[in-house]
């Protein structure tokens, strides 16, 4: 019997930083991307970081870093290159004819774990749709040898009919894919439309990849999520329910993690995964307190979630895995750094446990804002407006008295005229 083991591909990550860019934010950047390639399943074996007034148009980087990055590839044995920017289709080529090897960049190495993480049909297809996009846009640069032949006989037409074939083919493939989208979107548009025509509240759990998401939401509900200690490790959303002691109801929804520097096509690709978040009464965000790029973490998640026009909905901030952080953890926090409230943030740790029972206990706080306590009794020709309360609020209990139903519950102020 012969043992086969699956060799990790040996990459180079290459950063071109900007000279504006800080050194701790170009740090930032250049882990994250090794978290990335991780998470695809390579092996950093180097790296190159240059810093320059702007990219160079047809290497990205200048040309001693060139010679630097074709010995580094030689003598590492290195099987691709990722660039933490996006490249165009000819500083791509460029890069992959001077050192022999392939060439990729941050978006195309974003897209492949999307596509090795997408379980569902949903999650399939709209990985597709950013994969079409991304080769919509970068179709040119496979055509850049033909056009280097100059005009003449035997030189005109065909290339230029050959790529607009080809964008032909990709944009009537993005179509069908939208209109499979489209088929199940309608399908999730109906069940949002009975979640909000019940009286159960949702919460969308949101935040950075790898912040701790699925891991709460697998101790408040055992949802059973794929929980690793790598990058966008669950991408489908997943919505699950959790119960009170006191019988209350809430939907908790994961939704796919963020990363610095999303592609607007990615993130129009999953608007209907994250529009999890714009159907939700209270949007959770979970942030890592133990990374120290917290700060940058959060601004990405609000920013993102700006994008998609998702505003005026309350929100609690989460600072998980406080289990990781040494000394008082309020110093090491900063809320007013962080533009957040005291009383809209909580501290915990969704694996060990520590901090959840208050994180629901503000959950419910929060979700309950503008609502009124019920305590009344209800004489039995209006028996069913006890219905219109477990419909439209919380119906805590229900007793049947000599006269009358007593209940218990709570509804929105501006529906309590409607048990009266």
């Amino acid at each position: 019997m012969y043992e086969t083991k699956e060799e990790k591909e040996k990459v180079i990550l290459v950063k071109c930083a900007l000279s504006t860019e800080s050194d701790i934010d170009i740090r930032n950047s250049i882990d994250e991307l090794e978290e990335l390639a991780n998470t695809a399943g390579a092996e950093k074996v180097g790296e190159i970081i240059q810093v320059l007034p702007k990219f160079n148009n047809a290497s990205y980087i200048g040309s001693g870093k060139l010679l630097e990055l074709k010995d580094l590839v030689e003598a590492t044995g290195a099987d691709t290159i990722i660039c933490d920017d996006e490249l165009t289709p000819s500083q791509a080529d460029y890069l992959s004819e001077a050192t022999g090897v392939k060439c990729i960049d941050r978006t195309v190495l974003i897209l492949d774990i999307f596509a090795l993480h997408a379980t569902t049909d949903e999650g399939k297809i709209q990985v597709g749709i950013a994969q079409m996009n991304y080769a919509l846009s970068h179709l040119s640069g496979s055509y850049k040898k033909l056009s280097r032949l100059g005009g003449g006989i035997g030189t005109r037409g065909p290339g230029e009919q050959k790529i607009e074939t080809d964008r032909r083919i990709i944009r009537n493939r993005i179509s069908e894919l939208r209109r499979q989208l489209k088929e199940k979107d309608v399908s999730r548009h109906n069940t949002r439309k009975k979640r909000l025509e019940g009286s159960i509240k949702t919460v969308a759990i949101v935040g950075y990849t790898n912040a701790g998401k699925s891991t709460l939401l697998n101790r408040l509900t055992d949802a059973g999520v794929l929980s690793e200690d790598k990058l966008f490790a669950t991408l489908d959303p997943v919505t699950r329910k959790y119960k009170y002691e006191d019988g209350e109801e809430v939907l908790f929804s994961d939704t796919v993690g963020f990363v610095r520097r999303l592609p607007h096509f990615l993130v129009d690709a999953f608007r209907t995964t994250l529009m999890e978040a714009e159907y939700a009464d209270l949007i959770l965000i979970v942030g890592d307190a133990s990374d120290p790029d917290l700060l940058n973490q959060l601004k990405v998640v609000n920013e993102t979630l700006g994008e998609l026009g998702i505003e005026g909905i309350r929100r609690v901030t989460a600072f998980n895995k406080i289990d990781l952080l040494d000394g008082n953890i309020e110093e090491k926090l900063p809320l007013k750094e962080l533009g957040l409230k005291k009383e809209d943030t909580v501290y915990m740790s969704a694996a060990s446990g520590d901090g959840v029972d208050t994180l629901l206990e503000k959950i419910r706080e929060t979700l309950h804002e503008g609502s009124v306590d019920i305590d009344m009794v209800l004489p039995y020709d209006k028996a069913s407006k006890v219905q219109l309360l477990r419909e439209k609020g919380h119906l805590k209990s229900e007793e049947y008295l000599p006269e009358g139903i007593h209940i218990t519950g709570s509804i929105d102020s501006s529906l309590e005229y409607l048990l009266k």
